[in-house]
Formats: structure tokens, C-alpha cells, sequence
């Protein structure tokens, strides 16, 4: 099963430079929670704001470079990297937005993290119909002392005709 895994503000921006705009606890903890155990697939350059392999999960980096990264498996295209986990129970593609572009087709489920405010930024999450998608939970944060602004958790399954 390939799953995708985002968190996405209001007006569909995931990032700027590089780097998330936000930074909430809870989300990390839900990724972290939600992606371990798990094979993870990201672009090259999701890879190097991470700086790191994610422990405790199988990491694939796709980049058109003939590279090695320590502690990953690299491949060339998004179908390799699918290629290499065609027996494993749910596969993640965890960015950036390249990646989901690709992957966003593919993907049984999505877990979705809705920041509930806009940011300006230069990397956006692709558009994606919510009609071919069936709502299986979600889970709402109100703003306040632990929360700078108001969030949810969101997971989708495709709707299969």
C-alpha cells in the first residue's frame, strides 16, 4: 500500500526554502507515531533538510544523481523506489512536492496534517480531488497555550469504483 503523509497550511504551501514553516509538536510526534516501522521515500531534497536517515525506518532517497547516502537506499525514480517494497504491508512518501506529484495517483491512503493558517512560501502541495478520497478519521487541535494556531489530523482512503 502506498500512503502519503503532509502537512499542508490552508492555502496549500508545505515548505519555503527548504524548510517547514511551522513547527508543531504534536505533528512530529503523529509522523513520527504514524512512519515508524515503515519504509519512507522522499526526494533528494526533502533528504537534506532532514540532514539525516529517519531511525527505525527503511530510507529512500530519490535523486537523479549518482550518488550514496550514508544509512539510505538510493533510487532513480519514484517506480524503483516502489519497486523495492512491492511485498511490504504500507510504504510512505513523505515529500516534497515533485515526489507528490508523482505519488498522488498512486497512493491508497493520505495522512493529511491541515494547518489552519496561510503561509507564504515557494513549495506547494499538488491539488488533489477530496472527492476520490473517503474521510476514515480526524482529529481536530484548537489554538491556544500548547498550539500556536489551530490544526487537524487527517486520514483519507481512495475511493475504489
Amino acid at each position: 500500500m502506498v500512503s502519503i503523509i503532509v502537512a499542508v497550511a490552508e492555502n496549500g504551501v508545505i515548505g519555503d526554502k527548504n524548510t517547514l514553516l511551522w513547527h508543531i509538536s504534536e505533528d512530529l510526534k503523529h509522523f513520527k507515531a504514524v512512519t515508524t516501522g515503515h519504509p519512507v521515500i522522499m526526494g533528494r531534497k526533502t533528504y537534506e533538510s532532514l540532514g539525516r536517515p529517519l531511525p527505525n525506518r527503511t530510507n529512500v532517497v530519490i535523486t537523479r544523481q549518482q550518488a550514496e547516502i550514508a544509512g539510505c537506499t538510493v533510487a532513480h525514480s519514484l517506480g524503483e523506489a516502489l519497486a523495492l517494497f512491492s511485498g511490504d504491508d504500507e510504504v510512505f512518501v513523505i515529500g516534497g512536492a515533485q515526489i507528490y506529484a508523482q505519488a498522488l495517483p498512486l497512493a491508497d491512503r493520505f495522512y493529511l496534517t491541515r494547518v489552519f493558517r496561510a503561509y507564504e512560501g515557494d513549495t506547494h502541495f499538488p491539488e488533489w480531488d477530496e472527492a476520490q478520497w473517503r474521510l476514515l478519521s480526524s482529529e481536530s487541535f484548537a489554538s491556544g497555550a500548547n498550539y500556536p494556531y489551530p490544526f487537524a489530523f487527517e486520514t483519507y482512503e481512495r475511493r475504489r469504483n
